[in-house]
Protein backbone atom coordinates (compact mmCIF):
# COMPACT_ATOMS: atom_id res chain seq x y z
CA UNK A 1 0.00 0.00 0.00
CA UNK A 2 1.33 3.40 -1.15
CA UNK A 3 1.83 5.74 1.72
CA UNK A 4 2.23 9.82 1.53
CA UNK A 5 5.44 11.32 2.78
CA UNK A 6 6.75 15.34 2.72
CA UNK A 7 9.66 16.41 4.38
CA UNK A 8 10.13 18.82 6.80
CA UNK A 9 11.68 21.97 5.60
CA UNK A 10 12.89 23.18 8.79
CA UNK A 11 15.83 21.40 10.44
CA UNK A 12 16.89 19.45 13.36
CA UNK A 13 19.03 21.32 16.07
CA UNK A 14 21.57 18.98 14.66
CA UNK A 15 20.62 19.84 10.84
CA UNK A 16 18.48 17.01 9.70
CA UNK A 17 15.46 17.21 7.41
CA UNK A 18 13.39 14.72 8.71
CA UNK A 19 10.30 12.67 6.18
CA UNK A 20 7.26 12.40 7.93
CA UNK A 21 4.16 10.12 6.43
CA UNK A 22 0.82 12.12 6.83
CA UNK A 23 -0.75 11.39 10.15
CA UNK A 24 2.20 11.38 11.68
CA UNK A 25 1.59 13.07 15.52
CA UNK A 26 5.07 15.36 14.49
CA UNK A 27 4.21 16.12 10.91
CA UNK A 28 4.79 19.81 10.41
CA UNK A 29 2.63 22.62 9.69
CA UNK A 30 2.10 22.42 6.00
CA UNK A 31 3.69 25.70 5.42
CA UNK A 32 6.92 24.08 6.94
CA UNK A 33 6.73 20.97 4.81
CA UNK A 34 7.65 19.61 1.07
CA UNK A 35 5.70 17.19 -0.39
CA UNK A 36 7.44 13.95 -1.77
CA UNK A 37 4.43 12.52 -2.65
CA UNK A 38 2.71 8.72 -2.61
CA UNK A 39 5.76 5.78 -1.87
CA UNK A 40 5.64 2.14 -1.32
CA UNK A 41 8.08 2.83 1.80
CA UNK A 42 9.73 5.58 4.00
CA UNK A 43 13.22 4.60 2.29
CA UNK A 44 11.63 5.22 -1.71
CA UNK A 45 10.81 8.50 0.42
CA UNK A 46 14.19 9.18 1.90
CA UNK A 47 16.10 8.90 -1.44
CA UNK A 48 13.56 11.27 -3.11
CA UNK A 49 14.44 13.58 -0.27
CA UNK A 50 17.95 13.29 -0.15
CA UNK A 51 18.20 14.70 -3.40
CA UNK A 52 17.25 17.81 -2.38
CA UNK A 53 18.46 17.46 1.32
CA UNK A 54 21.21 15.66 1.84
CA UNK A 55 20.78 15.45 5.36
CA UNK A 56 17.40 13.85 5.22
CA UNK A 57 16.44 10.95 7.81
CA UNK A 58 12.92 9.06 8.74
CA UNK A 59 11.31 10.65 12.03
CA UNK A 60 11.86 7.77 14.46
CA UNK A 61 8.00 7.76 14.74
CA UNK A 62 7.24 7.18 11.33
CA UNK A 63 10.10 4.28 11.12
CA UNK A 64 8.46 2.78 14.10
CA UNK A 65 4.89 3.16 12.75
CA UNK A 66 6.07 1.56 9.50
CA UNK A 67 8.09 -1.12 11.00
CA UNK A 68 5.34 -2.24 13.00
CA UNK A 69 3.00 -1.96 9.92
CA UNK A 70 5.30 -3.61 7.31
CA UNK A 71 5.68 -1.08 4.99
CA UNK A 72 9.15 -0.59 5.93
CA UNK A 73 10.68 -3.52 4.49
CA UNK A 74 7.81 -3.60 2.01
Amino acid sequence: MHRYYCLNKNAQTNGVHEVHRLGCRFLPKSEHRINLGLFNNVQEAIMKALKTHPSSKCCPSCLEYDSKNKHYFS
